[in-house]
């Protein structure tokens, strides 16, 4: 009675041992599960919320209520910025690369540049974990541009004299109706120089590139996703799946699903800039005045990561 006892007691030991052995077995080879979150940035880079009149916008609210919610999600483990972009404003070009910066501390964050990562849209990219590019898209454009247009001869040929009440000798240094004095051309190239300093010094320590190097390529030209490559400004080519299997491997994933993150619905208050176009296509100007206009609106007078086409 006593051996039966000792056999059974024996046997479910053994029994327990290969059960726990086949439980343990499993856990370990089950692959590695988490979730990858794409996030689409699109357009100009503005301060101004996207708008049927103004086109389609990336603004620092935008990127920043992405990202919080990448952040915020536990089952999210890497986030890939698919950017296509010309650059635009600076102000708003750092509050993004800043809340990039924020989030990959926690979560790895890489970028894939679509046709056109340029000026801004290259800014903010340079601080991601890796940067994708296509073999043809167009990035680079390091540098900076500001453009007063000078329409005081105009004004004079259609008879409109422009009457100027100022505090502060150079309040109306950037207004365009009236010749920068040599003075004023001087202050303004000095704002440029301070912001091209600035692009230089992330380029620096995103891309880990010397200042020389990279003074020597920050000359504004444009670079393809190949030269780019080659010039050390992005770390790999290919597309979204290439930028996906680099995320995965950043955050040591071996199995992922997708979540592409889907933009804000267009709201009423977004359809406002509609009525302004109306009005300029029924207002009966000619060609020549909706171009003329369209030169006067497009006055860069504020220091810009652009990219002009």
């Amino acid at each position: 009675m006593k051996k039966k006892v000792i056999i059974i007691g024996v046997s479910v030991v053994v029994v327990v041992a290969i059960v726990a052995l086949v439980l343990t077995l499993g856990v370990l080879s089950r692959p590695t599960v988490g979730k990858i979150a794409v996030i689409s940035l699109s357009g100009t880079i503005t301060m101004q919320d996207s708008s049927l009149f103004s086109g389609v916008t990336i603004t620092p609210d935008l990127v920043k209520d992405y990202l919080t919610r990448a952040e915020k999600d536990k089952a999210v483990k890497a986030v890939v910025l698919r950017i296509e972009s010309p650059g635009g404003e600076i102000a708003p070009c750092q509050e993004i690369l800043w809340e990039i910066e924020r989030v990959k501390e926690i979560k790895p964050i890489v970028v894939s540049m679509g046709g056109m990562a340029a000026s801004g849209g290259y800014y903010i990219s340079t601080k991601a974990d890796k940067i994708v590019a296509l073999p043809t898209t167009m990035t680079g454009s390091i540098g900076v541009i500001s453009q007063i247009i000078n329409v005081q001869e105009l004004f004079e040929k259609l008879g409109i004299q422009m009457e100027t009440f100022k505090g502060g000798k150079y309040k109306d240094m950037y207004s365009g109706y009236r010749e920068m004095t040599s003075e004023e051309k001087e202050i303004m190239q000095g704002m440029i120089d301070e912001y091209y300093e600035l692009f230089v010094d992330v380029v620096v320590e995103g891309r880990g590139l010397s200042k020389d190097e990279v003074r020597e390529l920050a000359t504004g030209q444009i670079y393809t996703g190949t030269e780019a490559k080659e010039l050390g400004l992005v770390d790999a080519l290919g597309g979204l799946d290439t930028a996906m299997d680099l995320a995965m491997e950043l955050a040591d994933v071996e199995v992922a699903r997708v979540e592409y993150y889907k933009p804000p619905r267009v709201t009423l208050w977004s359809l406002l800039g509609f009525a302004d176009a109306i009005r300029v296509r029924l207002s009966g100007l000619s060609a020549q005045d909706i171009i003329l206009l369209e030169i006067l609106n497009h006055n860069y007078s504020q220091p810009l990561f652009l990219y002009q086409s």
